[in-house]
């Protein structure tokens, strides 16, 4: 009887031991429940994310594809190389009246690069009697000259695309950079475009040039303010 007692005693204590074993085993099963239902949440989400990262990258392509083509390389070289021939022509022909054949221009679009490879640029190359030399070359006057036959070259050829007719020209001073002769051939230019106008208007403070068109608007600051006098 005493072993019988005795063992009974490390009976409960096993029981005892297995009960704890058992409820451990309980909340790992528990935890292990939980953690499946995470994994499961876990994997839904996972699945959706994939789906949105290939969504993701497809747009990705598409704005990539985008960009290159509405950038410096791609659609707007395209118009500027469709539209540089025209521009060239009417601006030489005007720069011919302008400086009596001396100079021509051209737009040059590519430029080589010293690491190797062609850049995408917009120069504009002047040709005279001495060759070809950068526009950055030419003095204030001779400058004048290139950029007023571009500007007019050019806004007529914005005006055609638009449908739309190039009425009135505002020529705001540019006179004091030119010389004599410079002045002379800028006033011969001005009306020999004239029929292509309803309207020139030019601004300056040049005396002598008054003369030179068949209407001015004379503006006289006093104390009073400004008096407008037609002459």
């Amino acid at each position: 009887l005493e072993r019988q007692v005795a063992d009974a005693a490390d009976l409960r204590r096993q029981y005892a031991l297995r009960q704890d074993e058992e409820r451990q085993a309980r909340e790992a099963a528990v935890r292990a429940r939980q953690l499946v239902d995470v994994l499961k949440q876990q994997r839904k989400r996972f699945k959706e994310l994939e789906k949105r990262q290939a969504h993701a990258q497809e747009e990705r392509s598409i704005y990539a594809a985008l960009r290159a083509a509405f950038g410096k390389g791609g659609v707007p070289a395209m118009i500027i190389e469709a539209a540089i021939p025209e521009i060239e022509d009417a601006a030489n022909d005007l720069l011919r009246k302008l400086t009596e054949g001396q100079i021509n221009l051209r737009f040059e679009t590519q430029r080589e690069k010293v690491t190797g490879g062609v850049a995408e640029t917009l120069d504009i190359i002047i040709n005279d009697p001495l060759g070809d030399r950068p526009y950055e070359m030419y003095s204030g006057g001779e400058q004048f000259r290139v950029n007023f036959a571009i500007r007019i070259a050019l806004s007529r050829l914005l005006a055609r695309r638009a449908g739309a007719q190039l009425r009135t020209l505002v020529i705001d001073e540019g006179f004091g950079t030119q010389d004599t002769a410079g002045r002379q051939r800028l006033v011969e230019a001005i009306n020999a475009i004239q029929e292509g106008f309803d309207k020139i208007i030019v601004i300056t403070h040049i005396d002598e040039l008054k003369d030179a068109f068949p209407a001015c608007i004379e503006v006289t600051k006093t104390e009073q303010g400004s008096e407008i006098s037609v002459m």
